[in-house]
């Protein structure tokens, strides 16, 4: 399945996201959730180093954000369009909502759980099933990554 032009506007978004997370000290992950009609509901980036939570990654944050915009958990019908492959907590958190599409950038192979390491997102023996696109703007996602842990570790 080929992104579509919302996807793309809204990952352009996530990569300005994911550079205010790497400004901050956090590793460069932005989300945007969008609502069935292609407007943006809800947006977030890493917050854990910021905020001490542990769970404060983009996925969550910005789901978080979408359901208080709708007064609902149940997030029927958006499309969460993050900078990196969402791990194993992110993917939970997207069933738990209900968002049936993913978009993401950059594959994560050590930890993502959207077909590189795990497919929690397709697992046919969980309940609900998402529909999953990768790779979008991955050069640009996986650059900020790349830029972020060289300068942490002095390359």
């Amino acid at each position: 399945m080929t992104p579509l032009a919302a996807d793309l506007d809204a990952m352009r978004r996530a990569l300005v996201l994911a550079g205010e997370a790497a400004a901050e000290g956090d590793v460069p992950v932005g989300a945007v959730v969008l609502g069935p009609d292609g407007r943006v509901l809800g947006e977030g980036r890493n917050l854990r180093e910021r905020t001490g939570d542990p769970t404060a990654h983009a996925e969550v944050v910005a789901l978080r954000c979408a359901a208080d915009a709708l007064g609902s958990w149940h997030l029927a019908d958006c499309t969460l369009v993050v900078t990196l492959e969402p791990c194993v907590m992110c993917a939970g958190a997207v069933l738990q909502a209900r968002v049936p599409r993913v978009v993401f950038g950059s594959w994560d192979a050590k930890a993502g759980a959207a077909g590189s390491m795990y497919d929690v997102l397709r697992d046919r023996r969980l309940p609900y099933r998402v529909e999953v696109v990768g790779g979008v703007a991955e050069e640009e996602a996986s650059a900020l990554l790349r830029a972020f842990f060289e300068d942490r570790r002095g390359d």
